[in-house]
Formats: C-alpha cells, structure tokens, sequence
C-alpha cells in the first residue's frame, strides 16, 4: 500500500522507512510516470546503500574496540583487588601488537587510561572502572543499534528492489496492451 505517510515514519534513528508500491495503479498514473518514479527509487536505493556501508563500518569498529574495553576493565578490577596488597605482581604489558614487556607493578590508588589522540588522563581505580562500565555498556548499545539499523536497511533496500520490479513489470504490461490495441487496428 502505497501512502504518502510513510515517508514520515523512521525507525529510532531516524532512517526513513522505504514506501511499498501493492497497487502500481496507485502509485503512477501513466506510463510516462514510471522512468520519474524508476530514478526516484533507484536514488532511494543508493543513499540505503550507503547508509548500509557506513552502519557496516561503525559495527566493524565497535566489534574492534569492546574486547579493548573489557580487557582494560578486567585490568582495571585486577587493580582493584589488589590494591590493599603491599607486595608488587609481576605482569607482561602489550606495548604493540608483538611486543610485550614484563613489570613488576605494585597497585595503587591511580591508574592511567590511554584516551587516543595522544591523551592519557588519570583517574582513581574506581572512576576508572566506573568510567569504563559505562564506556563498554555504550560500545554495546550502539553495536546492537547498528545491527538493528543494519537489519532495518536491507528491508528497506529490499522494498525498493520490488517496487522497481513491480514498477517495471507494469510499464512491460501497459506496452504490451498498447502494441495489440496498435496492432489489432490495423
């Protein structure tokens, strides 16, 4: 059912829902409407696309980032539980990908939270886990928004997929019935 309303309706962000075309008859008058309403659809379909590829990358990089976040929580609780202690632990920090170093680390009050861009900011062990929870509730959060979104943009790509099919078939009937009104004349 095609209804003009359906453009106004979004999912929770913001991503306009794709109008169904049941009736062609409905939607387009005469032949002549349906390359306008074909482009319309295939604008439609494009900017879906690249909502899609955008949605994609965002979820690549939070699926990235959440194990960081929760290795760095699980570290940060570490800390926590042995701040009391007065002996130091010995541990192996990664200072890259394959390069790791061995401390001999005693817990304190403090820790230091790499933030990016060339920013380290310190915080109380509990600030930190605090500060950390939250963090890693988000990544998860917006992770599920983007594979709801994703979810969302493929239906929407797929309506635009058989309302140009429909679209398309109708123009194919419509000539049909005028070449053997046309040809019947003769």
């Amino acid at each position: 059912m095609a209804s003009k309303s359906a453009d106004a309706v979004t999912n929770p962000r913001g991503i306009p829902t794709a109008p169904f075309v049941e009736k062609v008859e409905d939607y387009i008058a005469t032949r002549a409407d349906v390359e306008p309403a074909l482009l319309k659809f295939q604008e439609m379909i494009s900017k879906y696309q690249f909502m899609e590829v955008n949605t994609q990358r965002r979820a690549v990089s939070l699926r990235d980032k959440i194990p960081d976040i929760q290795k760095t929580l699980d570290t940060v609780r570490f800390l926590k539980v042995r701040k009391d202690s007065d002996e130091p632990f010995e541990t192996n920090f990664e200072l890259n990908d394959t390069l790791y170093a061995k401390a001999s680390v005693k817990a304190g009050e403090e820790v230091y939270l790499w933030l990016g861009a060339n920013v380290m900011l310190s915080y109380s062990v509990a600030e930190a886990e605090e500060l950390l929870q939250g963090k890693l509730a988000a990544a998860k959060e917006s992770l599920e928004n983007c594979e709801e979104d994703l979810d969302f943009l493929r239906e929407q790509i797929t309506t635009l997929e058989v309302n140009t099919a429909r679209l398309y078939n109708w123009e194919v009937v419509q000539k049909r019935k005028e070449k053997e009104a046309g040809g019947s004349e003769k």
